[in-house]
């Protein structure tokens, strides 16, 4: 496992290579991607009364079909809001209304909540490039949530959606990352790691 200085760099090849291979991939793999992390994740949210969760981009499982799938668990979804300037993740709750903001990523219309409102959710959906089987996530290096992660709850389950293929053995590691609980892939549905 690669640390420290070496992790950076490490990180930005893995990082290429992943995002390549999701931008390769058909329609019709997404949309199949996206129908069983959906379902999967509907399943292991059922008893969350407040998440944290994202909205897809199109390259990403889910695009498409995620936050609004979240409705059905008739809980409190926060999702992020991206600052216009600046690297600190807002929440605002999600009322069905999504616009293009920062980046051209999907984020609710409606009153933002801050950064720290994401230590209200029992579970964090966070999005990530790669995973690796003892948690270490892999993002896209803008540390968009591993600032925002310094907010979730300690005892918070950190829940990543990544491909089949993203789920890997060993990612390089650097002392600011928080290791997720449990990852959703399309195949594999929701496992908890550990």
């Amino acid at each position: 496992m690669t640390t420290g200085g070496d992790a950076s760099e490490a990180k930005a090849a893995l990082r290429a290579r992943f995002l390549a291979r999701r931008e390769a991939r058909s329609p019709e793999e997404r949309a199949a991607a996206g129908a069983a992390v959906t379902t999967a994740l509907l399943r292991g949210l059922a008893d969350t009364r407040t998440l944290a969760a994202f909205a897809p981009d199109p390259t990403e499982p889910g695009a498409g079909r995620l936050p609004a799938a979240f409705t059905q668990l008739r809980t409190r979804v926060l999702l992020p809001v991206v600052p216009t300037d600046g690297r600190e993740l807002s929440w605002a709750v999600d009322t069905g209304r999504l616009a293009p903001g920062r980046f051209g990523l999907l984020e609710p219309v409606g009153p933002r909540l801050g950064p720290t409102a994401i230590g209200t959710a029992e579970v964090v959906v966070v999005p990530a490039v790669a995973v690796s089987r003892t948690g270490v996530r892999l993002g896209r290096g803008g540390g968009y949530y591993d600032r925002a992660l310094q907010h979730a709850r300690p005892d918070a389950r950190l829940v990543a959606v990544v491909f089949d293929d993203e789920l890997v053995d060993e990612l390089p590691v650097e002392p600011h990352d928080r290791r997720v609980t449990a990852v959703v892939t399309p195949s594999g549905g929701w496992q908890d790691l550990g």
